[in-house]
């Protein structure tokens, strides 16, 4: 079977700045992987070379058997990218935007009006939709972006901080569908967020990353079980030294 995502030895250089210093990892068909640590860590560098909008200083990624690097239109075709920082067009009301992105993202075979239908299900925004996005609080508008990226249902979704922002209710509702759209859709996902029980909750297995370096990978309760630990930010603590 194809891996989802085949990242080896990346490394990524700013100038004199190592953001990435030999990363390799895979992630399976239809699983949720989770990349998680401080900020400037190097997961956002990770997403974003995984979604072709930076190169690697050195290192290949491989999206289900397609190099990235060299085949960076074509890869497009297959993801989705929801960056921790984006918005939608002010101007543009909820429903529009989605209309909009449906029509630009359009995946073969798909019904334009299904598309629209499933994303104003996902963002649960209902009449609000008809009101301009600049209207919109922080939550309402992660939740119209979340909405955007998984309405073409890609084969690979890559999510930095899907639930920013969102009060209990929302980032609950958010998690239960991105759990839905891979049980059902067959959509893999690569996820970065700074909620440990999230990534608790969602992923199949994670990446613990630190100073450009993953340092430890695994499932959840391996991890915990492995170095005694009753969460994910404690087995993060230990690996690194904080504990």
């Amino acid at each position: 079977m194809s891996l989802a995502v085949e990242a080896n030895s990346l490394t990524k250089h700013f100038g004199q700045v190592k953001a990435l210093n030999g990363v390799s990892f895979n992630i399976k068909p239809g699983e949720i992987y989770g990349l998680i640590g401080p900020n400037g860590a190097g997961k956002t560098t990770t997403l974003r070379i995984i979604c072709t909008l930076i190169k690697p200083t050195t290192g290949t990624i491989n999206i289900f058997d397609q190099d990235a690097t060299r085949n960076p239109e074509k890869t497009r075709q297959i993801i989705s990218y929801l960056p921790e920082e984006s918005g939608a067009y002010p101007n543009l009301t909820g429903l529009e935007y989605l209309q909009f992105m449906a029509k630009l993202q359009a995946t073969q075979g798909r019904d334009l009006k299904a598309t629209i239908a499933e994303a104003a299900e996902i963002c649960g925004l209902g009449d609000r939709l008809k009101d301009k996005a600049k209207t919109y609080s922080k939550g309402m508008k992660r939740r119209l972006l979340v909405a955007r990226a998984l309405m073409n249902r890609p084969k690979l979704a890559v999510l930095d901080e899907p639930a920013s922002g969102l009060d209990v209710l929302y980032a609950y509702r958010i998690r239960e569908i991105v759990k839905r759209y891979v049980k059902d859709h067959g959509v893999t996902v690569l996820l970065s967020s700074h909620n440990m029980l999230e990534v608790e909750y969602l992923c199949d297995r994670v990446a613990l990353v630190h100073k450009g370096k993953l340092v430890v990978e695994g499932e959840p309760k391996q991890l915990k079980s492995k170095y005694s630990s009753e969460n994910l930010e404690e087995v993060f603590a230990k690996v690194v030294g904080f504990a």
